[in-house]
């Protein structure tokens, strides 16, 4: 939003702060209001300069400090490293004087039209209305009990060893040019000094800085260099200039962030061992080795040093918990240990949990002490061995996996039904008149011959299903001993009742001719009933659910509809809106959808479906129940283009061929001191966060699991946390797979502090928040994500750093340096910030499929790869994804091609100025005026750049559970509002603040909850 100019005369700054969602209460301390910090004034005016004078705090590690500064003589300092601080502070920052009461300076705030209320971190609810994602806190501290306990003395336990600050040179190029006649010197976050004469006034160049060095080892600095300060390149975007004169390439950066973590371990081993230490990052491929605790592919800690009490787990701000991806996929080179339970030490028989490295044994081994109860167990005297050594450790330690590995899995005894393969093909009149169910057909049977051909002999335990439906269902018997199928017609689709059993579901080896015969016969049908009303979802999810209850067997349901979906029964978004209390959401599915879920659950069903036709905007939204049940949903325009037809198979056979598990069971234990209070995800909740059921699950399927204190911890034991999963395999086989994670225990905040990672807790907010749309307003939600992390960082600034630092610097925990701009892009992300070209269905679909992600899929999602694509053509390496550049618009030049890659979406941008030798090479275009833009495929050219390219995009899709399109976007096309939504650093498209003015705000909030 411009500024008025300064002849211009400009409303009153309450009501102007208060529709932008930001305070505009006077502090009762010396820190100056929002308003009076230098945004810059209107020229003419005089106005005089007081000292701010910051209080001492102290920290330990892992420091990354910004300095505000109001002349040009200073420049911002900032360092940090693991073992010590290396920062000094510059006590003279300056504010504007708060005696000019009239002045018309804009408080700081986002744009319009994201907020509408004022923020006030008291007023935030933030344990609003029961969610059932959550269980019941009988005992939680208010936000009045914080903000005591922020501003109480700082207790001599939270006190770190006193560190000396290193010896910081300020280096500075003094060619700036001179300050304007009209204007006063402003001070940022994140820049050594900016001049706004005006709102509109240009921006003045940043003067250079560095940091003396220090011992190689040590130095962790953010430096930037003059390649990074160089516009002439690149001009900066107006979406990437901060409304505060912030230089985006000044701040933190997400991409330097991986680029660190990346090369310390990236080839390397990480070895997981008792008490595990900070692993690597998600985003980092590295060798997992299990010495005893679980790896992070499993259980990913959100700090992996707990506070030992509740008040300082308060203090942090931050949350306590667990990212589980329970069914992980296994390691060729190290797969989970298995073990028949007749042979597995039997665990803890008062609270259930399995055995595992935690168990303390006592009495040379007679008994094992439970870490997730505090109780004593007798060993059976067929599993008993005596201890040795002093820790204590069993003698058969290194043989059984139970007693030495983090992840190990129990083969059961007893053997259930094989799971299945149901397909269900829409016959209705709109299918038929589509003309694209022979695609259809030909695609499922080339997939079952693939299937019989690779898996030989084993395919004859995999039994498949075949029917068809319009407003009737059509079951095929596909027994071998018939000389063709047999067509059973169902009218009464109200209470389905099956005629007969035997034959729906057969060997897909005995079964594949049958099947390949009626899917030949399928496009001839003809239609028998109009469907010009449409045909209800739950229709085939009935029948099919009814085939595999019949049978008592779990399995897959595919369904293929083209159709008008329409919703019979009662929904909670149509009736009732006006007539009770109860909050309502256009995310809410309905009664009925959850009751027939809920029924597939305790089947085992997972609900695929895969819509053929474009949808109406009106009409029913169809992806609740697959989601729900571990599926998918997938949409396609009728399968007439190139490019549909390519998705479609791709889903399908990654569908197919992807490992499940079904009727999953997951229990969670957590030490005595610790419980469970929250478990966010894709599933259905029930009254106990810690007890999970789900139809279906596979490797990327990931829960938060949230935790809190019940009393304090012992520092001595640490936290232990185990989630146990128990599944039915594809062979009908009873598995339970075990998980352990051991944690350190501190009664130091900055202990806690520099033991979380940024990129878990954006998935832990992702999943916590996308849940809560069900029951909370989204504006609450996205000012108390804006709260949580300021909040954090005024506790941080308090009571962990170790020198003095003034009010304009930022202070950062080392390895959340990136979350800022993470949860950022989740404030503003379509499903918490609609657009006005986002349809409630794409908003539907967008939440269902980003909780369902894992970690690494989260983070991409929220910060995509933006990768140049030229400058590998001069070499012979091919693109790589260690180039990745910052998601801002002043990183794209006019010369280059760039590659923007996240979980459901592949960008191809293409500057005006690319080489004509370049277009042709990889478009077999001569100019870029007859380039098409939009969703297309890279032509197969015979030359290096075409091929690298393709196999690059090959490869990255490769790692994202669904298939894209390539859209190609020229620069300057109507299309480019595409690739701004995934410039996360910069104002987005639907009204999000760019990642410099939120930085902004959050330092400047946080320095005023500390008065």
């Amino acid at each position: 939003m411009e500024g008025p100019s300064p002849n211009q005369s400009q409303p009153p700054c309450q009501p102007w702060a208060v529709q932008n969602g930001w305070s505009s209460d006077p502090p009762a301390g010396p820190l100056p209001h929002l308003q009076q910090l230098s945004l810059g004034s209107a020229p003419n005016r005089n106005l005089s300069c007081n000292h701010l004078q910051a209080s001492g705090v102290s920290s330990k590690s892992g420091i990354a400090a910004f300095s505000i500064r109001n002349s040009a003589r200073h420049s911002m300092q900032y360092a940090c490293n693991d073992n010590q601080v290396v920062q000094q502070s510059v006590p003279d920052a300056r504010v504007l004087s708060p005696t000019v009461q009239e002045r018309n300076i804009r408080p700081c705030s986002f744009p319009y039209n994201e907020a509408t209320q004022p923020f006030n971190p008291q007023q935030i609810p933030h344990y609003s209305s029961p969610n059932p994602y959550q269980a019941a806190d009988p005992s939680f501290y208010s936000q009045h009990t914080y903000r005591s306990l922020l501003n109480q003395p700082q207790s001599p336990v939270q006190n770190p060893l006193p560190v000396s600050p290193a010896c910081v040179e300020p280096q500075l190029n003094h060619s700036q040019p001179p300050a304007s006649d009209g204007g006063s010197s402003g001070s940022f976050v994140g820049c050594n000094e900016a001049l706004l004469a005006s709102p509109s006034a240009p921006m003045q160049q940043q003067p250079l800085w560095s940091v003396a060095a220090l011992s190689k080892e040590s130095m962790n600095e953010f430096v930037p260099t003059t390649s990074a300060l160089d516009h002439n390149l690149t001009p900066q975007s107006p979406n990437s200039e901060s409304r505060y004169g912030l230089n985006p390439e000044l701040l933190p950066s997400a991409v330097k962030v991986m680029a660190e973590d990346r090369a310390e371990w990236e080839g390397k081993v990480f070895i997981s061992e008792h008490f595990s230490r900070l692993p690597p990052l998600a985003t980092t491929s590295c060798v997992m080795e299990d010495r005893g605790n679980v790896s992070p592919l499993a259980i990913r800690s959100v700090t992996y040093c707990v506070p030992c009490d509740g008040q300082a787990a308060l203090l942090s701000r931050l949350p306590l918990g667990a990212l589980v991806t329970p069914f992980i996929k296994q390691n060729a080179c190290e797969p989970i240990p298995l073990c028949k339970d007749v042979d597995c030490v039997v665990g803890c028989r008062w609270c259930g949990a399995s055995m595992c490295p935690a168990m303390g044994w006592q009495d040379c081994g007679q008994r094992f002490y439970c870490p997730f109860c505090g109780k004593l167990n007798e060993v059976p005297w067929q599993h008993y061995q005596p201890t040795k050594g002093v820790e204590g450790a069993r003698v058969d330690k290194d043989k059984r996996p139970e007693l030495s590995m983090g992840s190990y899995e129990i083969l059961n005894s007893e053997k259930g039904e094989p799971a299945a393969l149901l397909l269900a093909i829409d016959v209705s009149a709109s299918a038929l008149r589509g003309g694209h169910l022979e695609f259809v057909a030909q695609q499922i049977h080339t997939l079952l011959t693939s299937l019989v051909r690779e898996e030989g002999d084993a395919s004859s335990g995999r039994r498949v299903g075949l029917m068809t439906y319009d407003s009737r269902i059509h079951l095929y018997d596909l027994s071998p001993d018939l000389s063709r199928p047999h067509m059973l017609v169902i009218a009464e689709t109200e209470d389905l009742q099956l005629p007969v059993r035997e034959g729906l579901l057969v060997s897909l080896k005995d079964c594949l001719e049958s099947i390949g015969s009626v899917l030949q016969l399928i496009p001839q049908f003809g239609a028998e009933c109009c469907d010009s009303s449409g045909l209800p979802i739950e229709l085939p999810v009935k029948a099919g659910l009814a085939v595999l209850q019949g049978l008592k067997c779990p399995g897959k349901l595919l369904i293929f509809h083209t159709a008008a979906l329409i919703e019979t029964g009662h929904t909670n978004s149509s009736s009732g809106f006006f007539g009770t209390n109860k909050p309502k959401s256009i995310f809410q599915p309905s009664e009925k959808a959850i009751s027939l879920a809920k029924e597939c659950i305790l089947q085992g069903c997972g609900v695929h479906m895969f819509v053929l036709s474009q949808q109406d905007v009106g009409g029913a939204w169809p992806g609740h129940i697959p989601f729900l049940t571990g599926g998918a949903l997938h949409t396609y325009s009728y399968l007439q283009g190139e490019l549909d037809r390519e998705c479609f198979s791709t889903d399908l056979k990654q569908i197919v061929e992807t490992d499940t598990g079904y009727k999953a069971e997951l229990r969670i234990f957590v030490s005595n001191d610790l419980r469970v209070s929250g478990c966010y995800g894709m599933f259905l909740p029930g009254s106990n966060p810690g007890h999970i059921t789900m139809a279906t699950l596979d490797w990327r399927t990931t829960l938060a699991v949230e935790l809190a204190h019940s009393k304090a911890l012992d520092e001595t034991r640490g936290a232990a946390i185990q989630v146990v999963l128990s599944y039915t395999s594809q062979t009908g086989e009873r598995r339970i797979r075990v998980h352990t994670l051991t944690l350190r225990c501190s009664r130091h905040l900055q202990d806690t502090f520099r033991n979380y990672q940024a990129e878990t807790l954006l998935t832990f907010y992702c999943k916590k928040m996308y849940c809560a749309v069900l029951e909370r307003p989204l504006q609450e939600l996205r000012e108390e994500l804006q709260t949580d992390v300021t909040e954090a960082l005024a506790s941080y600034r308090k009571h962990c750093c170790s020198s003095s630092v003034s009010a304009g610097q930022l202070v950062l925990p080392q390895f959340l340096r990136a979350l800022p701009v993470y949860v950022n892009s989740l404030r503003k992300s379509e499903v918490l910030l609609p657009g006005l070209r986002s349809s409630v269905h794409q908003r539907l679909h967008q939440r269902c499929r980003v909780l369902a992600l894992d970690t690494r899929s989260t983070v991409r999602h929220f910060y995509p790869l933006l990768l140049p694509l030229l400058p590998s053509v001069d070499s012979s390496s091919p693109p790589h994804t260690q180039g990745a550049l910052r998601c801002t618009g002043s990183s794209l030049d006019s010369r280059g091609l760039y590659l923007v890659h996240a979980p459901f979406t592949v960008l191809l941008w293409v500057g005006t100025q690319v080489p004509a030798s370049t277009l042709v090479e990889l478009f077999n275009v001569s100019c870029f005026s007859s380039l098409p833009s939009g969703e297309t495929n890279l032509p197969a050219l015979e030359n290096r750049l075409s091929a690298s390219v393709r196999s690059f995009i090959s490869s990255l899709s490769s790692e994202v559970p669904y298939a894209r399109k390539l859209v190609v976007v020229k620069q300057g096309d109507t299309c480019e509002e595409a690739l701004q939504r995934h410039l996360v650093e910069d104002k987005s498209p639907n009204g999000g603040a760019s990642y410099a003015d939120f930085l902004y705000h959050l330092h400047v909030n946080s320095v005023r909850l500390l008065l």
